[in-house]
């Protein structure tokens, strides 16, 4: 593992050479500023809302990789006062997905700082965020010693075609996509990294039923007190050193967690599967995209009779999505 860990951290000293800066504003950034790192492509309906969201939880800085966007997005985020910028049109796949980008933004800008890594599409909700920013959390994390933070990603879908209701830019999109799976769920550990590795809901049941083992993986550590040492090996799924994934615990308790809500399902999806299966430039030659727009269905109903409406966060802890721990 260590060996691994040293090739990963070249790959991103390497690949840094393939960001060009927009606009760089790194030298606002604070000692105890909470970053947030993403990487995007024609996103621009979802920034409105995604930046409105994250500052509002707290974070103080963003800090993104463009791949060679052309709606606009770009331009959106290089005008934000609290956003730092680079584009890329080289591949995402070579990347890995992006982790090499933002790896290498995290060990220049993250060391020492609690880092956000999520998708524009992915909303971090964890005990108390009604009531405490993401600085409490932070806090009571350092408080306990604890240096990472898992979260379940939960798929968030509409009652009906996801079609039938346009998304607009800045809009919440839970107010459309408001239900999601509370069961049909498969939990196992990874060995080798030592995480738990997450897999069902909406898209095991939808798209993978007869192979439920290629369905994506729902297990994320998204919240990281970074160090320059530390590398993300898989998305956010897993990291090096294999301490880091251990989010759960393994006698029997419970340690805090949250969930990403994950807003992906919205009208915007059809068009967006064509353009990622064209691209392949996703995970497992985009077998996932494969599956999503090789259904019979363009425009799939989620919605069953076991689907659940979001309430809040304490609704997700009665469910076991979530847990307080022992933070009180």
């Amino acid at each position: 593992m260590g060996v691994r860990r040293r090739r990963m951290r070249a790959r991103a000293l390497f690949k840094r050479r393939e960001l060009r800066s927009v606009v760089d504003r790194t030298k606002s950034i604070k000692a105890n500023d909470i970053l947030c790192f993403s990487t995007f492509r024609n996103e621009g309906v979802r920034l409105p809302f995604f930046m409105k969201y994250y500052r509002d939880l707290g974070v103080d800085h963003f800090l993104f990789v463009d791949n060679d966007s052309d709606d606009g997005g770009r331009e959106f985020l290089a005008g934000q006062r609290d956003v730092s910028l680079w584009t890329t049109r080289d591949s995402y796949k070579k990347s890995r997905f992006g982790v090499d980008w933002l790896n290498w933004l995290q060990r220049r800008y993250g060391h020492g700082r609690w880092t956000l890594v999520v998708d524009v599409d992915e909303f971090l909700v964890y005990p108390f965020c009604d009531t405490r920013s993401l600085h409490a959390l932070t806090d009571w994390l350092d408080t306990s010693s604890v240096k990472s933070f898992g979260a379940m990603l939960l798929d968030m879908y509409p009652k009906g075609p996801i079609n039938a209701v346009p998304y607009a830019a800045g809009q919440d999109p839970f107010e459309i996509a408001s239900w999601f799976d509370s069961g049909n769920y498969t939990i196992q550990k990874n060995h080798d990294y030592g995480n738990l590795w997450i897999q069902g809901g909406p898209r095991a049941r939808m798209f993978f039923a007869d192979k439920p083992e290629r369905a994506p993986a729902l297990n994320k550590v998204p919240l990281v007190k970074w160090d320059r040492s530390y590398t993300y090996a898989s998305s956010t799924h897993s990291l090096l050193p294999r301490g880091l994934n251990l989010v759960y615990d393994e006698w029997g308790g419970e340690k805090a967690s949250g969930c990403l809500m994950h807003a992906k399902f919205l009208d915007t999806f059809t068009s967006k599967a064509a353009e990622e299966l064209s691209r392949k430039q996703h995970y497992a030659n985009s077998h996932e995209y494969k599956a999503y727009y090789s259904s019979q269905n363009k425009s799939p109903d989620f919605w069953c009779k076991w689907s659940e409406k979001h309430i809040n966060w304490r609704q997700l802890e009665i469910l076991g999505l979530m847990s307080k721990g022992n933070w009180a």
